[in-house]
């Protein structure tokens, strides 16, 4: 397709995709994946390291999510495909390091989904007396059914996921205002709290300034998922349209749903009680006597936990798609049903998560769920900085081409400085994972680095570009060229 078919505001074709996501799905799945059980129950644990400040540090996350998303725009409207960043990767950086990127975004999110499986099973335990595990299948069932029907039914079940979450944290919202002004106080004086939680007990950094940077990975995966905007480009009815506004509205909404409810929870609950053992917010809820709210909250980090876990299977199947379109997996795998969904590779993507959540029966979930966390964290900031990396060549090879950004539905502001700033914020972010006295953060630093180092190592000793070239062929593969043929300078 050409440019000029693009100024018919017809989007290009992606294959056998169809294009059944509606805007409200497309809005809400990248909620649905970015406020997963991390949120609910990993944010207790960065309170419990970072103190009161870990709301400066939803600001920075949100910064970089913020700067990732605006380059992500502007490639996922001009070439809007399925598997995106593995294909803007491949295409304008190298397939080399697409392979990396790929494989190890795949692998690490066939590690946590089982882990938010599990999560969800130990509140349906802690609420009904039967096994957890016994409940993380269920819920297991229920997201494979889910994502081999129709892509429509996966937008709709995720819509309503997604906005059970978000009222849910403008209640929080509500309820914390009124605790905070001695409305609500339970077995408390009736008072404004004031300063008395984030101010007076170690102050902003109770442990250090630097540990607020050690302990961002942990964080930034809280922020994980956004990239499926991205990942659902090829299924967009109007990705043209939809994709700036999604990014424009996710980008305010996941800055106002995180750092205010986080700012609201260190203003009125000490930092020294949060844990991992239970959401941190139902525990605030709860500190003033409100267990009804506290239970409500703990069933909407069950909602939470299937949400994430959906969008994250949606996301990583059209990455495993991606990566056999690309030549990258085996061929099989980049074949649709009669759906139009990539079955085969729903398949090993689904088998390789069930797999995982038996062994799982095995391990210690809390050391588990933080190890995959990190793990995540360390991948996903992986896919972000291709993103960032990929759309500063695009838009260089854009000009080599003879357009300009006058060509584009949607161009990215700031560019190449947006993209520049954005990937050294994520490596000094990565960087720091391995000064974390935990040990645990350096081998997430470690597996994660294995992940993207070997695939590409294998794609290199290999040899595998002859392959790759017919697999493009065969499957049709949407090239720049094709979109922006090269003009007459």
């Amino acid at each position: 397709m050409s440019i000029e078919s693009k100024k018919n505001h017809q989007p290009v074709s992606d294959g056998e995709f169809r294009r059944a996501l509606k805007d409200r799905h497309v809005q809400l799945i990248a909620l649905g994946g970015v406020i997963g059980s991390g949120y609910f129950l990993g944010t207790g644990a960065v309170i419990n390291q970072v103190g009161p400040s870990v709301f400066l540090a939803y600001i920075l996350g949100g910064l970089i999510i913020y700067l990732t998303m605006l380059c992500m725009g502007e490639l996922a409207v001009a070439i809007p495909i399925a598997g995106s960043f593995i294909n803007y990767t491949a295409d304008f950086i190298s397939p080399s390091l697409a392979c990396g990127v790929g494989w190890s975004y795949w692998i690490s999110w066939v590690a946590y989904i089982p882990a938010e499986c599990l999560a969800g099973g130990i509140i349906m335990e802690y609420f009904t007396g039967i096994n957890g595990h016994v409940w993380a299948l269920c819920f297991g069932l229920l997201i494979t059914y889910i994502n081999t029907a129709k892509v429509g039914t996966f937008g709709e079940v995720e819509f309503w996921l997604a906005l059970i979450k978000i009222m849910s944290l403008f209640g929080f919202i509500a309820l914390s205002i009124l605790i905070f002004f001695g409305i609500i106080h339970g077995s408390h004086p009736s008072e404004i709290i004031g300063g008395k939680y984030i101010f007076d007990q170690g102050g902003l950094f109770p442990n250090g300034k630097v540990v607020l940077l050690t302990a961002m990975v942990l964080l930034l995966v809280n922020y994980q998922g956004s990239e499926i905007i991205g990942l659902a480009a090829g299924e967009s009815i109007n990705p043209a349209q939809m994709i700036p506004t999604a990014i424009r509205n996710v980008t305010f909404r996941i800055l106002f749903i995180y750092i205010i409810p986080v700012l609201c929870l260190v203003l009125i609950f000490p930092w020294q009680k949060a844990t991992l053992l239970n959401s941190v917010f139902s525990d605030a809820l709860n500190f003033y006597g409100l267990k009804w709210a506290g239970a409500i909250t703990s069933f909407v980090t069950l909602s939470a936990t299937l949400s994430c876990s959906n969008s994250g299977v949606y996301g990583i199947v059209r990455s495993l798609n991606a990566l056999a379109r690309n030549g990258m997996a085996p061929r099989k795998l980049a074949k649709l049903n009669r759906n139009a969904v990539p079955q085969n590779a729903g398949i090993v993507t689904l088998v390789s998560i069930w797999t995982l959540l038996i062994i799982g029966y095995f391990f210690g979930q809390t050391t588990l769920y933080i190890a995959l966390l990190l793990i995540s964290g360390f991948t996903g900031a992986i896919a972000w900085i291709s993103l960032c990396w990929a759309q500063i060549n695009f838009r260089k090879k854009l000009y080599k081409a003879g357009y300009t950004t006058k060509d584009l539905r949607y161009a990215t502001p700031g560019s190449p400085y947006t993209g520049i700033t954005a990937i050294i914020l994520m490596i000094i972010c990565l960087m720091f994972l391995v000064l974390n006295q935990d040990s645990s953060y350096t081998l997430a630093f470690i597996i994660g680095t294995i992940t993207f180092s070997v695939p590409i190592d294998i794609d290199k000793l290999f040899g595998l570009n002859k392959y790759r070239e017919a697999i493009l062929t065969e499957n049709k593969h949407v090239r720049f060229s094709d979109i922006f043929p090269k003009r007459d300078i």
